[in-house]
């Protein structure tokens, strides 16, 4: 049973950075893919990026070019880089893996098996 943590959320200004992590226990990372979604209040959660075991990358379009996802196998951690944060990013980020995706699949949050708690990101204007 995987278990996920995610850290590194809190509180920054519009135009600021922030790095999430997203820590696994009672797997190995990499056999599976990873991704983050967020959740703002009120609204579905939404798909941000995901990393495959080859290391390819996704990501949503309303993020791509300001936010990197990473991943270190040897510390069974995943990072998610923000930078040029705006308020829209405003949301709980979380943290799936699944070791059954497909790229075709890898943007659905019901393909993801494991997920963690959360970590709030709150952008002020």
């Amino acid at each position: 049973q995987v278990q996920l943590l995610e850290s590194g959320g809190g509180l920054v200004q519009a135009g600021g950075s922030l790095r999430v992590s997203c820590a696994a226990s009672g797997g190995t990372l990499s056999n599976y893919a990873m991704a983050w979604f967020r959740q703002a209040p009120g609204k579905d959660r939404e798909f941000v990026s995901a990393i495959r075991q080859s290391r390819a990358t996704f990501y949503a379009e309303s993020v791509k070019g300001r936010f990197t996802i990473s991943r270190d196998n040897a510390k069974n951690t995943v990072y998610l880089e923000m930078n040029s944060l705006k308020p829209e990013d405003t949301a709980v980020y979380y943290c799936g893996a699944s070791s059954r995706i497909i790229t075709s699949t890898i943007r659905r949050s019901e393909y993801y098996d494991y997920w963690g708690q959360g970590t709030q990101v709150t952008v002020s204007s």
